[in-house]
């Protein structure tokens, strides 16, 4: 069974974990030797611009210790094989070169979503 995994919301609760859970979860099924794939569309392709620093987050008297790394999410995803799709009009809305962007990740153009999911057994939308 292959599965896509589509993120459009970024920084979901990343102020009280390390990484954003989509994330993970990709990570802990591509572990189990799942066969899954990641698409970022909306927000979620911010996650791609690795030069992002959430160190210093702070509220009030309590400090962030484990600030999130989500561009290295991204890149340990790549690493293990795991596709990792950006939908290019996101990119450019938010105006993200792909020259900003993690290498190895594919960008697609928004007609192309369709054909894209078809490829897949299972879509998960989160």
């Amino acid at each position: 069974m292959q599965v896509l995994n589509i993120v459009d919301q970024a920084y979901r609760a990343t102020v009280e974990e390390q990484d954003d859970t989509v994330l993970w979860f990709t990570q802990v099924l591509r572990g189990a030797e799942a066969n899954v794939a990641l698409l970022l569309r909306g927000s979620a392709v911010n996650y791609l611009v690795f030069r992002q620093d959430a160190g210093g987050l702070a509220f009030g008297a309590w400090k962030q210790a484990q600030p999130p790394r989500v561009a290295a999410s991204i890149v340990a995803l790549l690493a293990s094989h795991t596709p990792v799709l950006a939908v290019e009009e996101d990119l450019a809305e938010r105006g993200i070169r792909t020259s900003d962007c993690i290498a190895g990740v594919q960008a697609v153009p928004r007609a192309k979503l369709g054909e894209i999911v078809e490829r897949f057994d299972r879509v998960w939308q989160w």
